[in-house]
């Protein structure tokens, strides 16, 4: 538990050091007063949680300060930790045991979120924890999209169907389910093409990939996630909401935390859209893939162990 709660606090640290530079060490010790009320308000602004959160967290701890005038830091970091749980209650994705072999996982979102770096993070990490993963290069539109996968199947030994760039990726999804169903496989992760949420001839073809895998199972793909690159900040809300309203979302991957002192965005986004955060970003790594924790995440930006 410690080592994850570790890479949390790893991964999201210029989040913690922008906070900290703001407040001037408050967390540390400091008496709350209302100097530094005002220097957290402008280190939450800056960090992204957006005015909603932000101004929870700051009449929670006011009305603290209102009770007790000794209240130090550590007591409002522990305050704003609550507040945060609350509102992530719920945002925990879960992965339920897959029964209806394979379970189809789309990835989607436009390029440069990571989406194709995380779609063999996540095969790495369901291979590791002893379930079989097919993946399917089906980001036939992007230059290298496929090589790029294919790079990343080598490094890792996944087992991968692909074909070509400007191939039919719908065809490419068809036989990466057939190809899973008759190995048995668990999973099948299907990278789609990059798109801007705006591009309707893209928004096309992923729908036309759904509608392939549905002659196979009429309820696939199971899971429709969104990979969003945490650093846009509350930019990528506007983003989500589209590919949700057209594609119906199951969940999201936020992704390049480790990156960016933008990292309160990922509660907007959940507090805007309500659709659970399976997977962050943490790092370049395979491993720094993980499950999205409330507890770790809401405690490690307000610098608590």
């Amino acid at each position: 538990m410690f080592s994850l709660f570790k890479k949390f606090k790893d991964g999201l640290t210029k989040t913690v050091a922008a906070i900290a530079s703001k407040t001037h060490g408050l967390f540390g010790g400091r008496k709350i007063d209302a100097a530094s009320l005002e220097e957290l308000e402008e280190a939450l602004y800056t960090a992204d949680f957006g005015v909603e959160t932000t101004t929870e967290i700051l009449e929670q701890i006011k009305a603290a300060y209102k009770q007790d005038k000794e209240l130090r830091g550590q007591q409002a970091a522990a305050i704003g930790v609550a507040v945060l749980q609350r509102v992530l209650a719920g945002a925990e994705g879960v992965l339920p045991p897959p029964t209806d072999k394979p379970v189809v996982i789309a990835m989607i979102g436009v390029n440069g979120s990571g989406k194709t770096t995380t779609t063999a993070k996540l095969a790495h990490k369901l291979k590791a924890d002893g379930q079989t993963v097919i993946v399917a290069a089906c980001d036939t539109f992007r230059a290298a999209a496929v090589e790029q996968l294919q790079s990343w199947a080598t490094r890792l030994d996944l087992e991968i169907v692909a074909s070509h760039t400007g191939a039919d990726s719908a065809a490419v999804a068809f036989d990466a389910w057939q190809a899973a169903k008759s190995r048995g496989h668990d999973w099948l992760i299907v990278d789609t093409a990059g798109r801007l949420h705006t591009k309707s001839n893209l928004m096309d073809e992923l729908a036309k990939i759904r509608r392939v895998l549905q002659k196979h199972d009429a309820n696939a793909p199971q899971h429709r996630w969104l990979v969003v690159d945490g650093s846009l900040g509350s930019n990528s809300i506007e983003q989500a909401r589209v590919f949700h309203q057209s594609f119906g979302l199951t969940g999201l991957v936020v992704t390049k935390l480790d990156g960016t002192s933008r990292g309160g965005a990922i509660v907007g986004i959940y507090r805007q859209l309500r659709i659970p955060i399976y997977f962050i970003g943490l790092g370049e790594q395979p491993d720094d893939l993980q499950p999205f924790s409330i507890e770790n995440y809401s405690k490690a930006v307000f610098g608590l162990d």
